[in-house]
């Protein structure tokens, strides 16, 4: 079987064989400006957005990247962000579930915590929230200290098939999530046994940073915002992304032009308390996909080497329970559930 096939899905991506493709998507029309979009959204007060796990994690950029993006443009009053970490994301999702009928409070999600809920049996279900809006993919990116002796990614794919265990790769995902998916379908495709992968999980992406530069991992997987600077300033090297492009001011090849057929894309949106009334999930919904058509997020999306992924509504729910699904079969199919 081709990983291209398995791994490009719209769980992971928007398209191919492990297909999360949210049917009937039309992405909002992108060519207003700031002004013109900023127009038809009522502006929000109070708003909060909570981030399920740590500082520095890709949740935490993209949070604060869209409440500094929604303040600029006039959307938004003051907007508090705060961590509520654990658990891979499924304390902040219990928290979110326990906040029934809160019309002021978003939490920051993706990937990674549709496969915590599954991994950890979390009582508390994406299903039981409100769907807001899919925001944006990312590439993830293989990564190492400056000083690994891993120069090349065939000099870590080679130590890694001669001794898996001995090549700890970290993640700031659970099972099922972004960095924990991306390790065990590489270790698949490069034809490695995935239960014999040394997977160590961190609750975000600062601490995960933290271990690869105490070099207290053999690399890394995760999202490519969380290693650009570290990158530029020399500090990790980043042998290879799992798009199927380079990314935009990143020095890294992608996988399947380094002979590996694979490609992945992680993925992040905005999900509201359950029971909020119609009144406050229109709201929401009009306020982001305002701020969608704003230059400051068109910025965003170019700085952090984000693709836009928006969809909104029904069509988020329907994405989301369709995700929940592909993520136990992948999990299955890899032998890990």
């Amino acid at each position: 079987m081709r990983m291209t096939s398995l791994v490009r899905s719209a769980a992971i991506t928007a398209a191919a064989a492990l297909a999360l493709t949210a049917c009937g998507v039309s992405k909002t029309d992108d060519t207003a400006s700031g002004s013109d979009s900023s127009a038809s959204a009522q502006k929000l007060s109070g708003l909060r957005i909570m981030v399920p796990n740590s500082p520095g994690s890709g949740y935490d950029q993209t949070a604060r990247a869209v409440s500094a993006d929604l303040q600029s443009a006039g959307l938004s009053g003051s907007i508090e962000v705060f961590n509520q970490a654990g658990a891979g994301g499924t304390v902040g999702l219990a928290r979110l579930v326990n906040e029934k009928g809160k019309g002021d409070l978003l939490m920051q999600m993706g990937l990674g915590v549709v496969g915590a809920s599954y991994s950890n049996k979390s009582e508390a279900k994406l299903t039981d929230t409100t769907p807001i809006a899919k925001l944006i993919e990312e590439s993830e990116a293989i990564v190492v200290s400056k000083d690994s002796p891993y120069k090349t990614l065939d000099d870590l794919i080679n130590a890694w098939k001669a001794n898996p265990g001995a090549v700890p790769v970290g993640g700031a995902s659970n099972p099922g999530g972004p960095d924990h998916l991306t390790p065990m379908l590489l270790a698949k495709t490069v034809g490695l046994d995935a239960k014999k992968v040394n997977y160590v999980a961190y609750d975000g992406g600062g601490e995960l940073m933290t271990a690869v530069l105490g070099k207290k991992l053999g690399f890394a997987a995760t999202g490519v915002s969380e290693v650009v600077e570290q990158a530029k300033s020399g500090d990790v090297r980043v042998l290879a992304v799992t798009s199927d492009k380079a990314v935009e001011g990143l020095d890294a090849k992608p996988l399947k032009d380094q002979g590996v057929d694979m490609v992945f894309t992680n993925w992040r949106g905005l999900v509201a308390a359950p029971g909020i009334t119609d009144a406050d999930k229109k709201k929401l919904v009009d306020a982001v996909t305002a701020l969608h058509g704003t230059d400051e997020w068109k910025k965003t999306l170019a700085d952090k080497g984000w693709a836009d992924a928006f969809v909104t509504g029904d069509e988020f729910s329907t994405f989301l329970t369709t995700e929940s699904d592909r993520v136990a079969g992948v999990l299955k199919e890899l032998g890990l559930a």
